[in-house]
């Protein structure tokens, strides 16, 4: 007992060493957001300076916060940029709907069926690998200029995410809750819907959080690719006449939008999926 005690206490500086945070994790979360952010902008002014970039091509944080004023007046005084971040967003929110709604049905294909798994899902990985880019002179040319092949290429790009975690998550629930609900007569319906949807929630909803970044590319890499009227036109033509202070704050708008709706799923998982601890990322918690 003597010698298990002295090599315990031998041990204990060790492990109360291990679990002491650093110095940098104990600085608070706001200060260090701050600092970190801070510093960014000093080494940005600094490369700006001394003109290690051409100031075309990166200009100074100062002119990028003019710009963002600029915009930011036009978008609250009504201007052209709030009608073209309107249609940005409808496509944005179209798309998404329709990825939720695709994705969601193919995964309780791929999910709850041999057919699904054996079958389906093979194409659906082979069509993720291609370079979905490529898709967008295709969706114009089947659905025109207009807003429709922005959406669409939106929604294809958000898909495959979801289809992914809905169909992880109704493999989550474990031997021992299939055999229980097997045991009390539970029909297949029943347990999809009572057991297993329930049960992966977690993994759909970080399928979504997913969709909810891709969504957003799909939409303005088809406002580059094919035409529109949204902020992705606008990023284009500021591309055009090499006015990068427009096309950063454009870019921070955008930015926005993203965190907007992302943010909008975290904040519903967090009503529906109470009960699991995750962290914004969709992994556990601590």
């Amino acid at each position: 007992m003597t010698e298990y005690s002295s090599v315990d206490a031998a041990e204990a500086p060790d492990t109360v060493w291990s679990e002491r945070a650093s110095l940098i994790d104990r600085v608070p979360r706001s200060l260090a957001m701050v600092l970190l952010f801070a510093a960014f902008i000093g080494v940005w002014q600094l490369v700006h300076v001394l003109r290690l970039v051409s100031p075309i091509i990166l200009p100074s944080p100062f002119e990028v916060a003019e710009d963002i004023v600029f915009v930011g007046t036009n978008l609250l005084s009504g201007g052209y940029m709030l009608g073209a971040l309107w249609i940005t967003v409808k496509e944005v929110i179209l798309g998404f709907i329709i990825a939720m709604a695709i994705g969601f049905s193919l995964g309780l294909l791929v999910g709850e069926t041999g057919f699904g798994e054996r079958v389906v899902l093979p194409y659906l990985v082979a069509i993720d690998t291609m370079p979905k880019v490529a898709f967008a002179p295709l969706f114009v040319a089947w659905l025109g200029f207009g807003i429709s092949s922005k959406v669409a290429l939106a929604a294809f790009i958000a898909t495959f995410p979801i289809v992914v975690a809905t169909a992880a998550g109704l493999h989550v629930a474990n031997e021992n809750e299939r055999m229980l609900f097997k045991t009390l007569g539970a029909s297949r319906w029943q347990t999809l819907f009572r057991m297993k949807l329930p049960t992966g929630l977690p993994q759909i909803f970080t399928g979504l959080k997913i969709a909810a970044v891709g969504v957003m590319a799909g939409a303005i890499t088809g406002e580059f690719l094919g035409g529109g009227k949204g902020f992705g036109e606008l990023i284009r033509v500021a591309a055009s006449q090499l006015d990068t202070p427009r096309i950063f704050s454009l870019i921070i708008f955008l930015s926005l939008l993203g965190l907007a709706l992302f943010w909008s799923v975290v904040w519903v998982e967090r009503r529906f999926v109470f009960w699991h601890k995750t962290s914004v990322a969709g992994g556990p918690g601590l």
